[in-house]
């Protein structure tokens, strides 16, 4: 059974505990966050000289908070010399978990080990959740809680982020707000003295607001655990892990970052494989495979098809096809038959299905249409989305803008992007089939019509190829484990 971390990511109430009247500081930010995002529930502050913050009353201690409101979360700002008579206080007030953004423990070295045992143990004696020490915070997106020291807060999504550096759940989330694959829940362990990065994955395998679960790892207490953990999550929701400390360089940074205890790399490489999780190799990646996990169906199989408007994107696209584990689906008769009676005699007539030019207003959610309906294929890759509204793009930036006809071709082409990509998800969504969008723009010019669109449909619109492709695959290879798992049939 997971450990109850409801308290942390679904509070009633929040108190600030060392609010600070410098908007640099980061008991002033945190108290900003969690007003400025709209959390449903009290947020109270406290500090030891009281008067007013954000237009809001400031008690000088946790003892004189209002008696009559009901408060779950402490987010704790104080210096670590004070943090016992905090937990203490909190106990009192039946506050049931904090949050620790301060420093000074196990990655301070022996004493700071020390002190932050000493914590853990006074937490646990007194019944309180203790998130942290040396956090940046925790973000709940369906209660609309953004308890933390830094920026963004993410849209909502199905991704459970839990991470040993608190940079890279910004770094997630400033992905999220990219590419509009939202975030249920997202936690900064820091040093994970108390509630690691297993107990995280466990809560939000029992979740119904998250699907996957991403996280980064930089080292494991306990690895045997870790790995029997996670492989009882894996069987509940995908997760993608990163971990640093792959080098010794990375592992003596790992060790005065949060004080973590790094483990062998090929070790948790063999545990995740046997766990069934994605290990990714950048944050990149990670954060692709968990969106992809979130906002895409699990393939049937691991046959591709390939749509292009030009014939070198598909070629380097089925490369990276051939590079996987999934298989580049030898275009059938019936199939060639059918886009015929859509194309002209020049598109390539084979997988990838290079339209060659060809495409005309109906083209392609006609071909799309039937590709994805087709028995034979498990998925597609779709490629060119947006090269219409670039044009546009620079028709509307040139001199002749809007005469000449101009202004009603721009509209046209952006429409059609738009159109194009709606189109792709309403095929996914009808077929039960993963379809992913891949173009340079996403990152080029993301206010380009068609990568805007994929976003405004809750899918990713991955900035190449590779990237498509590698995310499918670890699509597929999840789906596989799973059915092995399960006992089922391995489909090719």
């Amino acid at each position: 059974m997971s450990r109850d971390l409801s308290p942390l990511f679904a509070p009633r109430g929040v108190v600030v505990v060392g609010a600070s009247s410098h908007p640099g500081k980061f008991g002033f930010v945190a108290l900003h966050n969690l007003r400025a995002a709209g959390f449903a529930g009290p947020v109270l502050a406290t500090n030891r000289d009281g008067g007013e913050l954000l237009g809001a009353p400031v008690y000088p201690s946790i003892d004189d908070l209002p008696a009559d409101v009901d408060l779950d979360l402490a987010f704790v700002c104080t210096p670590a010399a004070a943090n016992p008579d905090v937990l203490r206080a909190c106990a009192r007030r039946g506050i049931r978990a904090a949050f620790i953004a301060s420093a000074g423990y196990g990655e301070a070295g022996e004493e700071g080990r020390r002190v932050q045992d000493e914590l853990v143990a006074l937490a646990d004696e007194l019944g309180i959740v203790l998130a942290g020490p040396n956090g940046q915070g925790v973000v709940s997106t369906p209660v609309g809680l953004c308890a933390q020291i830094v920026a963004p807060y993410p849209p909502r999504g199905s991704i459970g982020i839990a991470s040993q550096s608190g940079n890279f759940v910004s770094s997630f989330m400033n992905l999220a707000v990219a590419t509009g694959v939202g975030i249920s829940r997202a936690v900064s362990a820091g040093n994970a003295a108390a509630v690691g990065i297993a107990d995280y994955l466990e809560w939000f395998a029992d979740d119904p607001e998250t699907r996957v679960g991403l996280a980064y790892v930089e080292g494991l207490v306990d690895g045997r655990d870790f790995a029997r953990r996670l492989r009882a999550v894996t069987e509940r929701m995908p997760v993608v892990l990163v971990k640093g400390g792959a080098t010794a360089g990375g592992q003596r940074a790992a060790a005065s970052h949060t004080g973590a205890l790094a483990s062998d790399d090929r070790v948790f490489d063999g545990v995740c494989r046997q766990a069934g999780a994605v290990r990714a190799g950048s944050i990149e990646e990670a954060f692709e495979a968990a969106a992809t996990f979130a906002t895409q169906p699990a393939p049937p199989g691991g046959r591709v098809a390939i749509l292009t408007t030009a014939g070198g994107w598909g070629v380097v696209t089925a490369d990276a096809v051939h590079r996987s584990s999934l298989t580049l689906l030898p275009l059938p008769d019936d199939l060639r038959a059918a886009i015929d009676e859509k194309l002209p005699p020049r598109w390539s007539r084979n997988n990838p299905i290079d339209f060659a030019g060809a495409e005309t207003r109906d083209t392609i959610p006609e071909v799309l249409d039937l590709v994805t309906a087709h028995p034979d294929v498990d998925a597609v890759v779709m490629l060119g989305l947006g090269i219409q509204s670039n044009q546009a793009r620079l028709m509307r930036e040139g001199r002749y803008f809007p005469d000449h006809g101009l202004e009603r071709i721009v509209g046209y082409h952006e429409r059609q992007d738009d159109r194009f990509a709606r189109a792709a998800a309403e095929a996914s969504d009808r077929t039960g089939k993963p379809v992913l969008i891949a173009t340079e723009l996403a990152v080029a010019d993301p206010d380009n019509a068609g990568p805007a669109a994929v976003r405004d449909t809750g899918r990713v619109c991955y900035p190449s190829a590779d990237r498509a492709v590698r995310a499918l695959a670890q699509l597929w290879d999840d789906a596989r484990h799973r059915r092995r798992r399960a006992g089922g049939p391995d489909a090719a």
